[in-house]
Formats: structure tokens, sequence, C-alpha cells
């Protein structure tokens, strides 16, 4: 397909400059920046509050008819999921070397605060829908608490490019490189397959999506953590070892990959925080999409769920991945420049997991991905949704068709699109959205604090589930939906 190679090298010569510019000057300083900040001013709530984070995502069910809290952690989940997990952590251990895995924790640790953040304000400021599931994210609270619905927009439109656009290619890209490596299975079929089952769901809409995803999502994670343990515990004597590799390397000790960019602290930093931010999706902007979506009593509540999120996302899955790849001979192969040390992305998983459990990791990898990526393309679709509708409110079930109808040409041409193509698009993408959302909930983190505040108050004055009233919490309680947050009388022990 000369016209796709040609096509992909002219959007490669316009986006890569656009997007090393914005990783390597701001984003990577501002995520990390602001990570820190939120985690100053939350006095350490990911430390604090990490038992009940957990407590609260997994007992915490919602109330209503519309998307319970699960389904919301679920949803959220299915999006960070996906291919920054799997390929993801290949590529960053391709490019940054094992000290990216260092970068890629350290960027979770302090994304869990402002994970925090984002989906706090992103119930907050959240509103009702006629289909009984509630809209919100950052375009809604960029609108309501700062008052700029233009800059909503902006947010709106760089979400829509990056999830409905880029990020379904990509997922869609890497389903059919591990297919056509475990089972040869043609790039078209799985592009035709990819976009019939996805057509069966999202034209059902977002509670489509989230009763999906509660069902697929935690099965996935559960299989793909033990056997990663497996492999981790067969091969114990040389745990030490990799972890002594992954922080040397962070900070530019050891040897180099033959073929790649080595362990220079730059490019370790770079690329463990770029996979870091793709996979958790801590500040990106995107999970308060999902979060808004959730019935609950107290903002801070699914703010705390969408959190643990970020564990469940980077600290655990994705150290899966580096650990099925540091502890395989492939990437010995890699540190030594041998022959064949080209492979890259989902293939560099797949043959890590080939070369610990034969055959079996092989099928294994290419089923794993298929779940992983396939429940992140809906959680893309619902997030796109969302945004859809904002920026169209009077037309918006024609605009939702028209974003349907755009979602599966996308899966379909990132199926047989190349890896570069899809990934210089999303990083682009990525970065842009990003970088809005970051500045906005950096404005408005001290409404996030006050929630966080009226929660532990309550908790602290024996109230078992803490209930939200604006009126007593917010400066500005006309800026949030009073049908969404009407007072109720506190449930105590």
């Amino acid at each position: 397909m000369e016209w796709l190679t040609s096509i992909e090298q002219a959007v490669n010569a316009v986006t890569d400059p656009v997007s090393n510019f914005i990783w390597t000057y701001i984003l990577v300083y501002l995520l990390l920046g602001v990570g820190v900040l939120f985690t100053v001013i939350t006095r350490f709530m990911q430390f604090r509050l990490i038992g009940h984070m957990a407590r609260v995502t997994f007992t915490s069910r919602g109330s209503g008819d519309g998307v319970s809290a699960f389904q919301a952690f679920a949803t959220s989940l299915a999006g960070r999921v996906g291919t920054g997990n799997l390929a993801g952590v290949a590529l960053a251990l391709w490019v940054g070397g094992p000290g990216a895995i260092f970068w890629m924790w350290i960027t979770a640790l302090v994304g869990l605060a402002t994970a925090f953040i984002e989906s706090t304000l992103g119930q907050v400021y959240k509103v009702r829908h006629e289909d009984g599931v509630f809209r919100g994210g950052p375009a809604y609270y960029i609108e309501r608490g700062l008052g700029q619905r233009w800059l909503g927009c902006v947010f709106a439109v760089f979400l829509i490019i990056a999830f409905g656009l880029a990020f379904c290619g990509a997922q869609a890209n890497t389903i059919s490189r591990a297919l056509d490596a475990a089972f040869e299975v043609p790039s078209w079929l799985t592009g035709v397959v990819l976009v019939i089952m996805t057509a069966m769901i999202i034209y059902g809409g977002i509670k489509s999506v989230a009763q999906a995803a509660e069902k697929i999502v935690p099965f996935m994670a559960i299989a793909y953590l033990l056997v990663a343990l497996y492999i981790l515990f067969a091969n114990a004597s040389e745990v030490p070892a990799m972890l002594a590799l992954i922080v040397k390397s962070a900070f530019g000790f050891g040897p180099a990959v033959g073929g790649a960019a080595g362990f220079a602290i730059k490019a370790a930093m770079e690329n463990g925080v770029k996979r870091g931010l793709f996979s958790n999706e801590a500040g990106m902007g995107s999970a308060p999409n999902a979060a808004a979506t959730a019935t609950v009593r107290h903002p801070a509540a699914q703010g705390l769920v969408q959190s643990f999120g970020v564990v469940c996302d980077t600290l655990i899955i994705c150290s899966c991945t580096a650990v099925v790849i540091l502890l395989s001979g492939v990437y010995q192969t890699l540190m030594a420049g041998s022959p064949g040390a080209d492979v890259q992305g989902i293939q560099l998983t797949q043959d890590a997991m080939t070369d610990h459990l034969g055959v079996f990791g092989t099928w294994f990898i290419a089923v794993a991905i298929f779940m992983f990526a396939f429940t992140s393309i809906l959680a893309d679709y619902a997030y796109s949704s969302v945004n859809i509708e904002y920026l169209f409110p009077r037309h918006a079930k024609q605009a939702d068709q028209v974003l349907r109808i755009v979602v599966l040409l996308m899966v379909m041409v990132g199926a047989v699109a190349s890896l570069d193509f899809i990934w210089h698009f999303a990083d682009l993408a990525m970065g842009m959205m990003a970088t809005v959302n970051l500045v906005a909930i950096v404005l408005l983190a001290p409404v996030a604090l006050k929630v966080l505040r009226d929660y532990e108050q309550q908790r602290r004055d024996g109230v078992r589930e803490p209930r939200f009233d604006p009126r007593r919490v917010l400066k500005h309680p006309e800026q949030v939906d009073g049908t969404v947050w009407p007072e109720k009388e506190a449930v105590r022990k």
C-alpha cells in the first residue's frame, strides 16, 4: 500500500518535531512537577489512604440505576490497561532501557495524587443526561469551574483526536501484530473482526461499554498477573540482579542494548514517563470521563477508586510485562546486540513470553493483548462519546452516530497501518490534551482539596458513607449541577 506509506511519512514529518518538543521540554517536567505538587498538598494521600482506596474500589457499588462505582473503575481500567501495558512497556525498554521502568514507577507513584484530583473534579462538575448516565470530565470542569467553554472545547477536540482516532488505531494495530505473530492471521481479517465486535457493543452506548468492561477487565487482569507471578518465582534467583539493573540504568549506569538508544538518563526518563502516562493516563484527562459517569454519594470516593486504578495498571500490570521481558533470553539477545535483535513493540513481549512458556506463551500473549486492547477500544469510544456530546449538545445523537463510524474506520486502518505511524500520532495527541488538562487541574486543585478534606472529616466524625453537599463545601456551589448533588443525610456507624 504505497499510498498509505506516503500518508504515514507525511504525517510523521509534521507530528514528530512537535511531539518531541512537547515531551522533551514541557510535558515530562510538567507531569512530574504537578504530581509532586499534588502529593505534597494532599499530604501524601496516595500513601495515607492506599488501604482505603482498595477497600472503596472493591466494596463500593454506588447507588441508582446509572453506572456503578465499580463499572466506572472497570471502564477507566479498560482504557488504561491495553497497548501501553504490553507494547508500550516493550517500547520503553527498547528505546530507554531498563531505567525506563524505574521512571514509569515514579510516574505512577506521583500520578496517584494527580488521578485523584482530576477524577474528583470530574465527579464534582458532572451533569445529568437523559439516558440516565452522568456526563463529565475535563471539558465540563474547565467550563463550569473555570468559566472557559472555549478551552473545554479545545480539550474535547484533542481528546477525540487522541482516543477516537489515534488510540483506537494503536490498540487495533497491536492486536493485529499479536495475532499475526501467534496464528498468522492476516491483518485485514483482524480488522474486520474487530470492527464487527466493536460495533456490537458501542452501539449500545456508554452503559453497554461499562457493563462489558465490568465482566472482562477483572478476569484478564488477574490471569495476566498470575502468569507473571509464575515467571517471577520460576526465575527468583535472577530477580535481585534485575531490580538492580532497573535502578542503576535509571541514572545512566549499565550496559547499552545493541541497536537501541542506550541507557542515558534522558532517554530512560522520557520514555518511562511517556509510556507510563500512556499506560496509566494519570493527568491526561481521560479517566475523569469515566469517573464522572459513576453514581456515588461523594466525589472523593470515586477519586480514590480511580487512584487505585493507577496502582493496578502501572505498578502491577506494567511491572508484570517488565518482569517477563527482563528475565527472558530474548532480552539477553538484545543486550548482546545479536542478529534478530530488532524486535519491538508487542513482538518483544510476545517473544519474551514464548521464551518462558514455549508455544503457550505465544498464544497467551495473543489472547491477552486481544482482550486488553479490545476493551481499551471500547473505553476510547466511551471517552470520545462524552466529549462529542459536549461539543454538540443540541445534536448529540447525530454527532455520536458519526463518531461511531469514525471509530470503526480507525480500528480498520489501525489494524493494517505501521507501528511507528500509529504511535507517533498517539504521542502528539496525548501530549496536547494532557498539557491542557494539567493546567486546568492545577487551577482547580483547591476545589478538589476541599472535597478531600470534607470526605476525611466525615469519616473522622464516624460517617460510614460520606455524602457531598456542595453548599457546605464549595465557595461557588452554583457552578455545580444542583440536580446531581442534593443535600442528603449522612450515614453514620
